[in-house]
């Protein structure tokens, strides 16, 4: 809708265009003035009016046909039109509104009359536009959900891709754009190291399909308990599981984190544990946990990387866990400094590690620490 609306006066008598347009300018409406039917059409493909008020009996083409022709035209069928006839016989007025018109007035034309249907039909026509515009706002709107849909399930499907190499965090830092976590740097991390004890011979003496339901209810375990603490699952090979704590996503007191983890994670194994044995099934759990630093980053060829840590971290805790009994939990002299107040904890001696040139000091972790427990 035009402001102030535009209404196109069509009528051959020069005269009775004058008079209808001094009324309508007197109501604040701007006026457009046509001869005839073509010049009306002409006039509205130029000028959009907002109404056509549109006179019956002209010569070229009628107001009727120019009617019919307006409305047949797509781009300008909601145009609306008042037709002027000399005629009220009641077929008259049928025949203009089957033609297409959405008003009629009859001459000679009153003025209050006129100025009335104007309103009426002007408030029908700004109703229309509004519809129109909201319609056209709604397809805008859809048009951007359906883009951001688009590029979400996109981004679902790229984590979904990246997951399967990499770990959830990794996975959610490059989705985001942040590839800077795969290149190779250095940190300083707590790496928790596990696997069942006996696994092998187990592996060797049962048939594969108890061997994979058994990894399954270990791994669906260890993995909701590795979410729970927001740890970084490094690597997985059969039994043996690598968790990263302080990268990718750097944590606070990431020690802290390893051992509260590894305490679940012995008592939820142990659960599954006496069910096993009631299938024949002898299976033990241990872990290792260290602190220090490490080199991290992507490794591997195209189309299949690992995101990996690297150093001398990784091997103790590895070691550790090699040399834990069922049930141990042997951490190293830096984690053993930081978790005294969360865990009670006891010395397991000097142990040789493969790899190791000296003796290195271990500890085990017995149980959480109470709040009434005094540090050992």
């Amino acid at each position: 809708m035009n402001d102030p609306p535009r209404i196109l006066v069509v009528d051959d008598n020069e005269m009775n265009r004058d008079i209808i347009v001094t009324r309508l300018e007197a109501n604040g409406y701007k006026t457009l003035q046509a001869a005839d039917g073509q010049e009306a059409l002409a006039a509205v493909t130029q000028h959009h009016p907002d109404l056509v008020l549109l006179d019956v009996m002209m010569p070229n083409i009628d107001g009727l046909e120019a009617c019919r022709q307006l409305k047949d035209n797509a781009g300008l069928a909601f145009t609306p039109v008042i037709l002027v006839t000399a005629k009220a016989a009641t077929q008259d007025v049928v025949a203009g509104l089957d033609a297409g018109a959405d008003e009629y007035l009859t001459k000679p034309i009153d003025q209050s009359a006129l100025v009335a249907r104007v309103r009426s039909v002007l408030r029908i026509k700004a109703l229309h536009d509004q519809v129109q515009a909201q319609a056209a706002d709604l397809a805008t709107w859809n048009q951007t959900l359906e883009q951001r849909v688009r590029e979400q399930v996109a981004e679902i499907e790229r984590i979904g891709r990246l997951k399967r190499f990499l770990s959830p965090q990794v996975a959610q830092l490059v989705s985001s754009g942040d590839e800077r976590v795969l290149e190779s740097h250095r940190r300083e991390v707590t790496v928790v190291f596990c696997d069942l004890r006996d696994f092998t011979a187990f592996a060797e003496a049962a048939e594969p399909e108890e061997v994979i339901a058994i990894l399954r209810e270990y791994h669906r375990a260890l993995g909701a308990l590795i979410d729970k603490f927001e740890g970084t699952v490094e690597r997985f090979a059969g039994d043996g599981l690598m968790v990263l704590f302080n990268d990718p996503l750097p944590c606070a007191a990431p020690w802290a984190r390893a051992v509260q983890m590894a305490i679940e994670m012995r008592d939820e194994v142990a659960k599954l544990a006496a069910n096993w044995r009631t299938h024949g099934h002898d299976l033990g759990f241990g872990i290792g946990i260290a602190h220090g630093y490490a080199t991290l980053g992507c490794i591997g060829f195209e189309g299949r990387f690992q995101y990996s840590a690297t150093g001398t971290v990784a091997n103790l805790a590895s070691r550790l866990c090699d040399h834990a009994l069922n049930g141990q939990i042997l951490v190293d002299a830096k984690v053993h400094a930081e978790a005294g107040a969360l865990a009670e904890l006891e010395s397991v001696g000097e142990l040789d590690l493969k790899g190791f040139r000296r003796p290195v000091k271990a500890f085990n972790v017995r149980r959480p620490r109470t709040a009434s427990a005094e540090p050992a």
